[in-house]
């Protein structure tokens, strides 16, 4: 039986990275724990507060986003912790090699319905040890992540990774506390007939996104030939868990609903990360039309529109995008 630990030892060329890994992941069996409790650790419920986004915090938003600020700064490899729920960058340990972007709880209006959320990871290079770090030495492309992953916390709280070329799976196992290994080598089908949306945006959508879901809800009347299935959990953190389990498209588009803001999804804290476990486990991510490990962001707070998952579903949705951008 593979442990977290034993897997790090094996794949992490890097003892830096392998450290703060497992820092994240032990704050993550902390806020399993709290949410195993729910309402009786006083975590449910609004803070009272607005983050960077203008977005109501939840008590376990804040709570989280301490526990991993504190974790973090403690450890030596760490430089620099950009958090979405902070406006600037907190600089750490200003001789780390490490920079950690996360959300600390994803899909944080499920909280108090008990549906899943969860904790997404970024993990980036650090190039100017010795000085402290500044919001613009986390502007790097996806491409330059050394690891990335993300801690679901539903029936059981799951660790999907990436340290390499390889997508891996834990488990928390209760009784032992330890992340037990469930799959080694993570793979998405090409083909899928299930796609998550929020179908509710559809007359604030570009009309490539409004023809793709009409050709899949015509099913087997249109142009596809067969029936699609949609599956939402709210949490992006749930749908792309549910893709690399069993395939499927998910997407938050361009819309034009806030003009200013080119998408829902921020680059650096959500898009980024779940972009290079796509990936490395076959699948493809884009905004549409460009790949999005490939953007260079320019702010830690960038937004971007996503589409995610099966590759031939998602190259189907850029084609749909280019024909329209030049007919």
């Amino acid at each position: 039986m593979s442990t977290l630990a034993n897997y790090l030892d094996a794949h992490a060329k890097d003892p830096a990275l392998s450290n703060v890994i497992t820092t994240v992941t032990e704050v993550g069996k902390t806020i399993s724990g709290l949410l195993k409790k729910g309402a009786l650790a006083d975590i449910l419920g609004e803070a009272g507060n607005q983050n960077v986004q203008g977005e109501e915090q939840k008590k376990l938003d804040v709570l989280a986003n301490d526990l991993l600020l504190d974790a973090l700064a403690k450890n030596t490899h760490c430089a620099g912790v950009a958090s979405e729920e902070l406006d600037d960058a907190t600089p750490a340990n200003a001789d780390g090699s490490l920079l950690v972007l996360f959300d600390p709880l994803d899909g944080s209006s499920n909280i108090d319905i008990n549906m899943a959320v969860g904790t997404i990871f970024s993990i980036l290079p650090y190039e100017r040890q010795g000085q402290n770090s500044e919001n613009s030495d986390f502007l790097q492309a996806g491409n330059q992540q050394l690891a990335a992953g993300y801690l679901l916390y539903g029936t059981s709280t799951v660790l999907a990774l990436t340290i390499d070329d390889n997508v891996v799976m834990f488990s928390l196992d209760p009784d032992s506390g330890d992340y037990i290994l469930i799959n080694d080598h993570v793979q998405i089908a090409a083909d899928t007939s299930e796609y998550a949306i929020n179908a509710s945006n559809y007359r604030y959508w570009l009309a490539p996104m409004q023809q793709y879901i009409d050709e899949l809800i015509a099913g087997k009347t249109g142009v596809r030939g067969r029936d699609f299935n949609t599956r939402w959990v709210a949490a992006m953190v749930g749908d792309v868990h549910r893709i690399l389990c069993r395939g499927g498209l998910f997407t938050y588009p361009f819309d034009t609903k806030y003009p200013n803001k080119a998408g829902k999804l921020r680059l650096m804290y959500e898009a980024n990360p779940m972009s290079l476990l796509i990936e490395r486990a076959g699948g493809a991510a884009t905004d549409a039309i460009n790949r999005i490990l490939d953007i260079e962001p320019t702010d830690i707070h960038q937004r971007v529109p996503v589409v995610l998952g099966s590759k031939n579903e998602v190259n189907y949705v850029k084609d749909l995008h280019v024909q329209h951008a030049h007919s």
